[in-house]
């Protein structure tokens, strides 16, 4: 008398040995049978009865389990956002302009939760020195403060801007722009490279606004900058990211922090930079000329948060076909 029996094991032959009860079989087969159920000639095998029922000749098993499915991937690591040496919490920067009032503008960046706003230098009211202040309202103890050189179209013009800027503050890390012309204020990177090299060699730590060209972004990070500030499209114009490519290059070659800057229009436009892998984002005017800025500064940060928070998670790739969510594969 053979001391095996031939059974079929989730549609596959297999010997096992004689006289065995179901619950003898899933020892055998080094199954949990509290973790598993199971189907003997497509009849359910209640578990309280695994050990009295009998493992015969031909009988067909079905034994399933529940899957997640899924591959394994490496982890991102969470890096803290550091600027020029120091380490921020909020990956958020909200401008100083375009507000109604500077009440507004505090309000806004309370909600927004930011730790950096840029500032804009310009003359002192002559004629009336009692007007209001920017740091009466956003105290630059409390924030970091960074001068920008808006509105400036060479190279001289914005170094004397920022010189002016760290004599009237003490402000080191500043946000240098050189605009090619009024109409598109796209960077002239040829003036803007040339103010880099200038005020990287007078003590500046300088983040520079710049086109989304991977080979100019990496050419100022040669020349000293602090950290690379690719627009997402036109200042001011809310029309959120036009080149996910090149941004995404940028950021896979760059050893400096790259914020997206220009553009964002909206809480969806900051989700989109940081789920490239962006380090932080900016926005002035998607928040200043909302209908409710202090509810589109919150946005704004929750924003960021899930955009970073997803590209910590890794999104699944994209596909050209449907694919199931329940794997097809063990299908009884």
């Amino acid at each position: 008398m053979t001391s095996n029996r031939t059974v079929i094991l989730n549609g596959a032959p297999q010997a096992v040995k004689a006289g065995l009860t179901v619950k003898g079989l899933l020892g055998e087969l080094g199954l949990d049978p509290a973790k598993i159920a199971v189907e003997r000639n497509l009849q359910i095998v209640p578990r309280s009865a695994y050990d009295s029922v009998p493992v015969d000749e031909g009988d067909r098993f079905e034994i399933v389990h529940f899957i997640g499915g899924g591959e394994d991937a490496p982890m991102r690591e969470d890096k803290p956002f550091v600027l020029a040496g120091k380490t921020y919490q909020s990956r958020l920067i909200i401008g100083t302009g375009k507000y109604k009032n500077y009440e507004d503008n505090a309000r806004a960046l309370t909600a927004s939760g930011a730790e950096i706003v840029t500032v804009a230098v310009r003359r002192v009211n002559l004629t009336d020195p009692s007007q209001p202040k920017l740091v009466d309202f956003i105290d630059p103890r409390k924030v970091t403060y960074l001068p920008n050189t808006a509105g400036c179209f060479t190279g001289e013009e914005a170094v004397r801007t920022l010189r002016l800027a760290r004599e009237a503050g003490g402000w080191t890390l500043v946000k240098l722009e050189v605009l090619g012309e009024k109409k598109l204020l796209y960077p002239d990177m040829i003036e803007t490279l040339r103010a880099t090299e200038m005020l990287a060699k007078d003590g500046f730590q300088v983040m520079v606004y710049c086109s989304d060209d991977p080979l100019m972004a990496k050419r100022l990070e040669d020349m000293g900058a602090v950290a690379i500030m690719p627009l997402a499209s036109p200042i001011g114009s809310g029309m959120g990211i036009q080149s996910t490519v090149n941004i995404r290059m940028i950021i896979a070659d760059a050893k400096v922090p790259v914020i997206v800057d220009a553009g964002i229009g909206t809480a969806s436009d900051a989700a989109v930079a940081m789920e490239l892998g962006c380090d932080a984002v900016i926005s002035n005017t998607g928040i200043a000329h909302a209908r409710d800025p202090v509810k589109m500064a919150a946005a704004m940060k929750a924003g960021v948060e899930a955009g970073r928070l997803a590209w910590l998670a890794g999104r699944m790739p994209k596909k050209a076909y449907a694919d199931p969510s329940s794997p097809l594969t063990g299908l009884i």
